[in-house]
């Protein structure tokens, strides 16, 4: 492995230009096929999850658990008084029973393994959100658990998904536009008699023919080697190939193909139907494309442990710097970039295949600050201008009564001071662990062996599936919240696979909108802090009307805190409260109703367009 120089020495080095390809023909690795369950727990297993190394014996319970089994079995109750002792030959710490009000001693103890994904013998530790953050200064990730960023790095490029190239950029707007045209849901999730099977292939294979028509109509050349005198199933690896760069684009960026997104990935679950696959003769799945899976099957994955990585993929933060120092930043960034192709390439990876991947690192890093870091801006909001033990004045308290300005839930303002911090810690740790929730949600919706159940759910039809690999993962991330914040107020309730979250798509798209639900917020709140500097008049507006910027930014907040977090927005009593899924609920109906509030003119002066980015509306 080349010797990685000192960042003087890239700075000094002559930089060659290089032209970005656009395509290459590696394959990552198949992923794993889901386990088959099975009642019978195995030898060693936990007897709760059935597929997890036990780690704690339960001397009341007389069972072993994993780690993550055995906090949730003995988090309430007179169980919580049970007796856990680490088995022999585990690695973990000894697990005892938390006392009841008493706090974790550690916050930042994070789990081993990651829920069954890593081989047998791996034994990286877990880097939860709280143990990763962004340098202001530098754009640089940093962690603070003893991870180096090559270790943490590693194991997340398992789920960054691998930038587009040019020319899948091509194929993906004929998806896009095959995709908008197609009435695939229209004429299969529906009641009615016949045979349901002949309907899916029969609407798998006009959409293949439109595709296959697009392409011939983009380029007749590229067209006519592929279908001509040709089949279907003679085309498997160009619908497969098309398929994955449209699952692959939605995974970095949720915003888009609002609608064509869940039709297409209805469809590919179709497909993987037994009675379909017999009909159609081809598959339409294959694997996510990775920067692990790449690197590794190029056998180059040791890039990742060289220190200049983090240079070459780090963010350009412009805050409190001069031009000249951002220059210097860019040319530091583009040289470690320049230095990490040229020393890595070989026969089989040219370099324009590794900065793909390292661009693919970067737009991890840009994905992380605008949907991740808003709850970090948040909770510095919410432990910055109020303290837990009481409110500085009745209107700023957070107190809450059940059945008073739609209020489901009642705290004091103790209780709902805690009640949003862990809230907001948890949307920080889902968002931080979003690409692997992806991967999990794609392999449960894409599993041959999961089949769903279409069921009026009260919303109209739904497809209801069971999601064992995302159910697992948000578990996990729940349980490690829960160690971190130590107190916990409300449900603990994940709703998956039932009738109020259906699925795993319904289950990504609730947390996709944290980010739409904060940025706004984050941005008026901003505009209210350099209001002084940037708009007198607006400033004597805001100072005659709220009595200053200060108290027009706390008035936000506390409504914020208050109503956007109060367990209503269900459509009924019984789906309403303080379940994992309905807090989310909740502040989607405080965004509904955020043009009746009195600070709107303030949002309105802030450039404030709607949550969802555009003239959709308010909501």
């Amino acid at each position: 492995m080349p010797v990685a120089p000192s960042l003087v020495d890239i700075l000094r080095a002559d930089v060659a230009d290089d032209i970005l390809g656009d395509a290459f023909g590696a394959d990552p690795n198949p992923g794993d096929d889901e386990a088959a369950e099975d009642d019978v727990v195995p030898e060693g297993a936990c007897v709760e999850c059935k597929d997890q190394q036990a780690q704690l014996y339960c001397e009341q319970c007389q069972e072993d658990f994993c780690e993550v089994c055995a906090g949730m079995i003995h988090r309430t109750g007179s169980r919580k008084r049970h007796v856990l002792k680490l088995l022999q030959g585990s690695e973990q710490s000894q697990a005892q029973p938390q006392a009841e009000g008493e706090k974790e001693a550690d916050a930042s103890d994070d789990m081993d393994e990651e829920m069954g994904e890593e081989p047998a013998g791996d034994a990286a530790v877990e880097v939860g959100a709280m143990g990763v953050s962004f340098s202001a200064q530098s754009g640089r990730v940093e962690t603070s658990n003893g991870t180096t960023f090559a270790e943490w790095i590693t194991k997340r490029a398992k789920y960054i998904p691998l930038r587009l190239t040019l020319r899948e950029r091509k194929f993906l707007r004929l998806l896009e536009a095959g995709l908008k045209v197609s009435e695939y849901t229209d004429k299969i999730d529906i009641l009615m008699y016949g045979n349901k099977t002949k309907r899916i292939v029969a609407q798998i294979k006009e959409l293949c023919a439109i595709l296959s028509g697009l392409v011939l109509a983009s380029d007749y050349k590229v067209g006519q080697t592929l279908f001509e005198d040709r089949q279907f199933e003679d085309n498997e690896d160009f619908y497969q190939r098309i398929f994955e760069i449209g699952r692959r684009h939605k995974i970095m960026n949720p915003e888009k193909m609002r609608n064509e997104y869940g039709k297409m990935m209805f469809l590919l679950q179709d497909s993987q139907s037994d009675d379909v696959m017999s009909m159609l003769n081809f598959s339409l799945v294959t694997p996510i494309k990775t920067v692990h899976s790449v690197l590794e099957s190029l056998g180059v994955l040791y890039i990742l442990e060289d220190e200049m990585v983090a240079v070459a993929t780090k963010e350009i933060v412009s805050q409190g710097k001069t031009r000249a120092q951002i220059q210097l930043e860019i040319k530091q960034k583009e040289r470690a970039m320049e230095y990490l192709c040229k020393a890595y390439a070989t026969a089989d990876c040219p370099a324009d295949v590794i900065r793909q991947c390292l661009y693919s690192i970067g737009d991890n890093h840009a994905y992380l600050r605008f949907n991740r870091d808003p709850c970090d801006r948040m909770l510095a909001y919410l432990t910055g201008n109020f303290a837990p033990q009481r409110a500085e004045s009745d209107q700023l308290s957070l107190a809450i009564m059940h059945g008073q300005n739609g209020a489901r839930l009642s705290h004091s303002h103790e209780s709902q001071f805690h009640y949003v911090l862990q809230t907001l810690t948890l949307w920080r740790e889902m968002l931080h662990e979003m690409f692997k929730l992806w991967h999990d949600a794609d392999s449960d919706l894409l599993s041959a062996k999961n089949m769903y159940r279409l069921k009026d759910t009260g919303q109209g039809l739904n497809r209801v599936q069971t999601c064992p690999r995302v159910s697992k993962s948000a578990h996990s991330i729940l349980h490690r919240t829960q160690k971190a914040v130590g107190r916990w107020v409300g449900s603990a309730m994940i709703h998956v696979g039932d009738r109020n979250v259906p699925n795993a798509l319904v289950f990504i798209d609730k947390y996709n909108q944290v980010a739409s639900i904060l940025n706004p917020v984050v941005r008026v709140l901003e505009f209210l802090d350099t209001l002084e500097r940037s708009s007198r008049g607006v400033a004597g507006f805001v100072e005659q009307t709220f009595g200053g910027a200060e108290q027009a930014k706390k008035l936000i907040l506390a409504d914020f805190f208050r109503s956007a977090f109060d367990g209503s927005g269900a459509d009924n009593f019984f789906d309403a409260g303080s379940c994992i899924d309905g807090r989310l609920t909740s502040a989607w109906n405080w965004c509904s109703t955020v043009e009746k509030k009195p600070f709107f003119s303030v949002f309105l002066l802030s450039g404030f367009v709607g949550f969802n980015g555009g003239p959709e509306g308010f909501n």
